[in-house]
């Protein structure tokens, strides 16, 4: 009888012993579960902060890109714009020296060819460190306004030369002064800046041959 509680008594602390470790066991790897889930979410939350600055940065790098190729378009549609301006201006000026009838308007057609001249092949040099390939030739619209000033005589002339010389400086400014200040290029920058006075200079003659005295025209700030 003896024998048989001891041997009871080792099966109940058997049983205690396994269930103390069986326990002890599931809680440890409970807590592996746990830590490992812990890592995998916070690994999960960097690769998604990770993906979203990497997404942000993109972001932004495609925007920088798109202003920088949008800054240098600018320039490029203002260096063809003011080279068919100003070919138009000396096209005019040459009418008016042959065509005007008052000094005013002959000297001031003189003055048209030499400056824009000038101005031309500054353009044309400037452009061709660009790789830009300037027109050669007016454009339909520009050709059609020659023509029709071609086709004016006397006083008719004198006044329509006038009125198309105020209202084309007027724009030509309003250009070169946001170049000026805007361009991305820096060598596009310095050319608009430096051609600007002589630009503010024929429009104030332009207001002269016609009768304007005021500097505050207005008019909408267009292209050259």
């Amino acid at each position: 009888m003896r024998n048989e509680k001891l041997i009871r008594l080792s099966h109940v602390w058997a049983l205690t012993l396994l269930s103390v470790f069986g326990v002890a066991a599931l809680a440890s790897d409970n807590s592996a579960k746990t830590t490992t889930s812990q890592n995998s979410n916070s690994t999960s939350s960097q690769n998604q902060n990770s993906s979203g600055e990497q997404k942000k940065t993109s972001k932004t790098n495609n925007v920088s890109t798109s202003s920088t190729s949008s800054q240098v378009n600018q320039d490029k549609e203002f260096l063809m714009e003011a080279a068919t301006g100003g070919m138009m201006e000396v096209e005019l000026g040459r009418l008016a020296v042959a065509k005007g009838t008052s000094e005013a308007v002959k000297q001031f057609g003189q003055r048209m060819i030499d400056d824009h001249s000038k101005a031309n092949s500054e353009l044309t040099q400037l452009a061709q460190t660009k790789s830009i390939a300037l027109p050669t030739e007016l454009s339909a619209k520009h050709r059609a306004d020659v023509t029709k000033m071609s086709k004016l005589t006397g006083a008719a002339f004198d006044k329509a030369y006038s009125k198309e010389m105020l209202s084309d400086h007027i724009k030509d400014v309003a250009a070169f002064e946001r170049e000026s200040t805007s361009a991305s290029d820096p060598d596009v920058k310095e050319f608009a800046a430096k051609t600007l006075p002589i630009l503010k200079e024929h429009l104030e003659m332009a207001k002269a041959l016609n009768g304007t005295k005021s500097s505050g025209v207005k008019t909408p700030a267009t292209k050259p």
